[in-house]
């Protein structure tokens, strides 16, 4: 076996969420599903393997914090944030940055029976072992075809795939390795983000070409969030769509756009599918006193 594979007999989910180009809205991505599985009931703990760009434990950090501010109590996982390199020197680092990983499951495992990993913007070690734990991964991608690059190539005239591309090779690896070495089936989805509300020839084209890929690759393709100014304005307060927003937890009176982007995010949740959270998704109403 190799020695990237998960470590056997965890009875922990392990959702990761990961593309390696950057800015695909993975750290939102991945904050929703963790406060959605809190809200739930679920006890879940999260990675954040970018050690450099830290969007998701700041992302955290910023909750606990706010949460101290209006004095309002608001699910906060439990967290590690990996010192890890980027790339290695050695086979010996490459090993120890792997291990390190691999001891932070385990250590979640052990409270936890849901973990959220966020991935950095670039591939490597520990991103391949990263694949290699996934039981669910979601994998965030902007409505265009310069990131739709990562996973297949087009034709320059019709725009219909001619094959996978890197990305997608080493997501096909990893789950030919955890189905062989395991028996497990990493259910792979790909998630559209940043989506126009206007329909346009791009759209049409991108999901075309998802639906194609979809067929080939076996991942499931599905809509994410829309270009909302919402989203990146609830990251210096910590807070997400499904939390209370009123106006003691949001330190502002809520606006339709809130209740909109409360909508998405339900959306979002049951078109994932994870049945923990399903009564979430059913019963994310609109922002109070929203205006």
């Amino acid at each position: 076996m190799s020695d990237e594979m998960a470590v056997r007999g965890r009875s922990v989910r392990v959702i990761v969420v990961a593309n390696e180009k950057g800015g695909s809205g993975k750290s939102t991505i991945a904050m929703h599903i963790a406060v959605a599985l809190l809200k739930a009931g679920q006890s879940v703990g999260t990675i954040d393997l970018d050690s450099r760009q830290r969007s998701f434990t700041r992302y955290i950090e910023n909750r606990r914090a706010w949460a101290q501010h209006v004095g309002r109590e608001l699910e906060i996982p439990n967290h590690i944030c990996l010192d890890v390199k980027a790339s290695y020197a050695t086979e010996d680092e490459e090993a120890a940055g792997c291990q390190a990983l691999t001891e932070a499951v385990d250590a979640l495992t052990q409270t936890c029976n849901f973990i959220v990993i966020d991935t950095p913007g670039h591939t490597g070690a520990l991103m391949r072992r990263a694949h290699l734990m996934a039981d669910t991964l979601v994998t965030p991608l902007n409505d265009s075809f310069v990131d739709f690059d990562v996973l297949g190539t087009v034709d320059a005239e019709t725009f219909g795939v001619t094959g996978a591309s890197h990305y997608a090779q080493m997501v096909d690896e990893a789950r030919r390795q955890r189905q062989l070495f395991e028996n497990v089936t990493i259910e792979w989805i790909v998630l559209r983000n940043r989506l126009s509300m206007l329909s346009s020839r791009n759209k049409r084209l991108v999901d075309e070409g998802l639906q194609q890929l979809a067929q080939m690759l076996g991942f499931r393709s599905i809509d994410g969030l829309a270009e909302r100014v919402i989203f990146r304005e609830f990251f210096p307060r910590g807070l997400t769509a499904l939390d209370d927003l009123s106006a003691a937890t949001l330190g502002t009176r809520p606006t339709m756009s809130h209740a909109t982007a409360r909508l998405e995010i339900a959306s979002l949740l049951s078109a994932i599918g994870l049945p923990e959270t399903a009564a979430i998704a059913e019963t994310a109403g609109p922002a109070r006193d929203a205006a």
